[in-house]
């Protein structure tokens, strides 16, 4: 009788590792491999030497999601059942793809890199082959051990459990060990005619690319190009919103580069997380910014209509901003919102000028911005020079006007949580009763590192040493071409940029504007 392994009663990993001690070579036949899971087994690959049948031949079948599956059951189309050389190469980079994103999931240990390492040199000396079934789907999952044994020389496993630990040993699976001679052979012949089948291609050269680019390398990256990657990523959110939004045309020669930057980075927070903050300092022209935000939702496909919140003595301001670029919006004292905001009827961008005047939610004039942004289901845009006063509260209780502090935002109070609770996730939510990465967790911690993370997703600010250093022009001294601030020599004449040199901004119709120069004088004071 066959033994049955359900990984309850009985692990199928224990019997194949220990049938694998006494093989010569393996045939697997799975539809998912884990790289990570291959330690569980790679020791007894080890000891072979490599090559022809004395290596592991490792068979994966192509598995589409149910979905799919589904999708291509109902299809209209003619099934497709011959498989051309663009598919071959186009599923090959799909499943590299996939292995690739196999090894970002969860926190890479030591234990994962080795054995990834060992996985990579059995896939490079030929102990390990690996090739994609490709001629249809397939979802087998086999286990064939040879070894030279006259009375027992193939024992196979049939089943449910795939390549991975999960499948080897945790959740529930349904397997059987074949001893028949017969039955054997067959499942031998079965897997060669799909080995050698021609659209089985190898992927061996394939794995080892994967791994030998991802962080189980076994050469050290120099820190030039491990600091490009975390620039690459820390700037996601501003990549994004470059590529995805673009200035309305008729306010393209209105704004200056860099003001055009910080609408559509801020363009990407308010789409995300439906409300931004911007934070530039006074005279970098936030106004305009929040203007030519509120047109970016106001033009196709968005076609969202403005209600602009502001001090009394900034409605006129804004009531001509309004007219000038074609803002369609309602402009309301935020002194009157208490009277107004109860009947007004739907905005679904609300500007908020002046936004750290809100900082304080006991107040009942922050409960009837709340109380409208909320039941409108409203992107708020805010526009403060000081969003943060005297707490981080203060920028909490801003946020709270378009966030409800429950609410998911990706991150974690990391410093928070290695100082005050020993790095331990359940000894936060056992504290504070919160999840961890909701912005209530961030109104516990007073560390500044936690509160620079937050602001990444919801605030755009920029200081005027930023705008000279990246955004501003100079003129080169030999032959008076204008240069970037950020060129090192002047294409023309070749000579690099003087150091001492004065650098500034071209406004609309060339007029320039140079950056004011800071004088210290010194006060000598004459003592008797």
């Amino acid at each position: 009788m066959p033994r049955i392994f359900d990984n309850i009663e009985l692990d199928l990993l224990p019997a194949l590792g220990q049938t694998l001690l006494v093989s010569e070579r393996a045939d697997f036949c799975v539809g998912y491999f884990n790289l990570r899971g291959w330690k569980q087994i790679d020791s007894h690959v080890e000891r072979w030497p490599g090559g022809a049948a004395q290596q592991c031949r490792l068979l994966v079948g192509m598995q589409r999601l149910p979905q799919d599956e589904l999708r291509q059951a109902y299809s209209l189309l003619p099934k497709e059942d011959q498989v051309s050389n663009q598919a071959v190469i186009r599923l090959k980079r799909r499943l590299a793809k996939e292995f690739q994103d196999q090894l970002t999931f969860g926190a890479p240990t030591d234990e994962d890199e080795s054995g990834l390492r060992r996985l990579a040199a059995q896939l490079k000396t030929g102990k390990l082959v690996v090739k994609l079934f490709l001629r249809h789907m397939l979802h087998a999952k086999l286990y064939l051990c040879f070894r030279a044994d006259a009375n027992n020389p193939i024992t196979g496993f049939l089943g449910s459990s795939n390549l991975t630990l999960a499948g080897l040993s945790h959740q529930g699976e349904l397997n059987v060990d074949v001893l028949d001679h017969d039955a054997t052979e067959k499942l031998a012949r079965w897997f060669d005619d799909r080995w050698n089948d021609r659209w089985c291609v190898d992927i061996t050269k394939d794995l080892i690319e994967v791994i030998d680019e991802s962080w189980a390398r076994t050469d050290v990256l120099p820190p030039f190009l491990i600091y490009v990657k975390m620039a690459y990523h820390l700037a996601e959110e501003a990549r994004a919103g470059l590529s995805e939004f673009t200035i309305p045309t008729d306010m393209r020669g209105i704004l200056l580069e860099f003001q055009s930057a910080a609408v559509r980075i801020a363009a990407r927070h308010l789409q995300k997380r439906g409300g931004v903050i911007l934070g530039d300092v006074v005279g970098l022209g936030k106004t305009l910014m929040a203007t030519t935000l509120a047109r970016v939702f106001q033009d196709p496909p968005h076609s969202l209509e403005t209600l602009i919140l502001c001090p009394k003595n900034l409605v006129g301001m804004w009531e001509d901003y309004a007219h000038r670029y074609r803002l369609i919006a309602k402009v309301v004292s935020t002194t009157q919102a208490q009277n107004i905001l109860p009947d007004l009827r739907r905005f679904r961008v609300v500007i908020i000028d002046e936004s750290h005047n809100l900082r304080n939610r006991e107040g009942r004039r922050w409960a009837a911005i709340r109380d409208y942004v909320s039941r409108n289901a409203s992107k708020c845009i805010l526009v403060s020079a000081t969003p943060y006063n005297k707490a981080y509260l203060d920028l909490a209780n801003q946020i709270r006007l378009f966030l409800e502090p429950e609410d998911v935002v990706g991150i974690r109070p990391e410093e928070y949580l290695r100082r005050d609770c020993d790095a331990r996730v359940d000894e936060f939510t056992r504290k504070h009763q919160c999840p961890v990465n909701c912005l209530s967790a961030f109104e516990k911690s007073m560390y500044a590192d936690d509160w620079r993370e937050l602001m990444r997703l919801f605030m755009v600010r920029r200081t005027r040493s930023f705008v000279e250093r990246n955004y501003s022009f100079t003129q080169c001294p030999s032959c008076a071409t204008v240069l970037r601030a950020t060129d090192e020599k002047c294409p023309n004449c070749e000579r690099a940029k003087a150091k001492e040199d004065r650098r500034f901004l071209i406004l609309e119709g060339g007029t320039r504007f140079h950056f004011p120069r800071q004088r210290i004088r010194a006060h000598i004071r004459l003592l008797r």
